[in-house]
């Protein structure tokens, strides 16, 4: 691990949207919470619970890792209906509601937030996508159509956009697989591809990438990897691997 952190490290220092570390070490560095001039970062939600929407947790972790490493943090969500809504309390489909991905999202926003249409790769440096299921029923139709699914098509054109720019794009979860479906030939990982007694309940996912066309790969809690061309992926459910300190499950593609 002190070999990836010391990696993420020298990566900062040569970005130039970066302002320089000063820390001791490469731990200090990832995790100062000493104020200085950050990134610019785009974080997109799915709306707010975890069966139905954003996993809350992950978005705060998003956010608090990100406000450790100084980065300038803007909040998007596409104003359109929810696919279904959950009653959290009962982990069953409220047949009679209706919700608004934009207007459940703002409550994690508290309130500032901004139309998923107006991000643009240009105004930022870095683009996050938390899990929860809203990145598989809203952001896409993965939960209902597998590999068949379709994405939202300012998800589609986000992704496109940074990648084609070269900038990161952090997923956790089951966000990879936007990624998987738009991105012809990524690499990213959701974990282990077996259940393994039930310790990764959702490793059938990564059948799924895989029949996508794009490469899944094996990793742990916490472990990241470089990988060439495509990806650098960060393991599922450690958020210290990644830039600025962030704690992730999923992968960032860069």
């Amino acid at each position: 691990m002190a070999a990836v952190r010391a990696l993420v490290v020298s990566r900062l220092l040569a970005a130039s949207s970066f302002a320089p570390l000063h820390a001791s070490t490469a731990r200090a560095a990832l995790h100062s919470s000493a104020p200085r001039p950050g990134a610019r970062v785009a974080l997109v939600l799915s709306g707010c619970g975890v069966y139905d929407g954003t996993e809350l947790h992950e978005a705060s972790a998003v956010l608090v890792h990100l406000s450790r490493g100084g980065a300038e943090v803007q909040i998007f969500a596409p104003d359109i209906p929810q696919m279904h809504v959950v009653d959290h309390t009962k982990g069953q489909p409220s047949e009679s509601e209706t919700r608004n991905v934009l207007t459940e999202s703002a409550r994690i926003a508290r309130g500032k937030i901004t139309d998923l249409a107006r991000l643009s790769a240009d105004n930022h440096d870095a683009a996050i996508f938390p899990g929860g299921f809203g990145a598989a029923k809203n952001l896409s139709t993965f939960a209902v159509d597998g590999k068949d699914c379709k994405v939202n098509e300012d998800v589609e054109r986000v992704l496109k956009e940074f990648h084609k720019a070269g900038k990161p794009i952090g997923l956790c979860c089951i966000a990879p697989v936007l990624a998987a479906k738009v991105l012809r030939g990524v690499e990213v990982t959701v974990g282990h591809e077996q259940e393994e007694g039930g310790k990764w309940p959702y490793a059938g996912t990564a059948e799924a990438i895989k029949a996508l066309g794009a490469k899944h790969c094996v990793k742990g809690v916490t472990i990241s990897f470089p990988a060439a061309r495509v990806a650098v992926a960060g393991g599922t459910g450690d958020l210290s691997s990644g830039p600025w300190g962030l704690p992730w499950a999923g992968s960032l593609l860069n």
